[in-house]
């Protein structure tokens, strides 16, 4: 669902991905080839949240009051930021590592690792997403 809020309307690239079960309101920016996944929420409603190029949101992530994915907090070139973590405002997380925690540290290296190419992988499973997926059906599901 993409809707507006007190005015502002979310700012999305042709080439990013949306999915339909994600929620993005108001004050959002998401740059080109950027997407965001099942259940994720991008609430603009406070402050400017902005997606850079290339970046991903996953699945049933939230993002709330001046997230920027780029900025303020800064998180290294094919770097990782593990499940139920935060990056808090002025943290420097270097490229190329693991960041895990409340709040997110460094916790290992990932050089030539499989997750180095993450960006990547997503942008192109967004794109395959938007060529190919269609909802089948929607509303409460019917007992068999």
């Amino acid at each position: 669902m993409i809707r507006s809020y007190d005015g502002t309307t979310p700012d999305i690239a042709d080439s990013a991905f949306v999915d339909e079960q994600a929620t993005v309101i108001g004050n959002v920016t998401i740059g080109p080839e950027a997407s965001v996944w099942p259940g994720a929420v991008l609430r603009g409603d406070h402050g400017e949240i902005v997606l850079g190029e290339r970046a991903n949101v996953q699945d049933n992530a939230t993002l709330h009051e001046a997230a920027v994915m780029e900025a303020g907090a800064t998180v290294g070139a094919e770097s990782v930021v593990g499940a139920n973590s935060t990056v808090t405002d002025g943290t420097d997380i270097p490229a190329n590592v693991l960041a895990m925690g409340t709040p997110a540290e460094p916790v290992r290296d990932l050089p030539d690792s499989r997750w180095t190419e993450t960006g990547d992988y997503y942008a192109d499973l967004a794109a395959e997403y938007a060529a190919t997926s269609h909802v089948v059906e929607s509303g409460p599901v019917r007992p068999e």
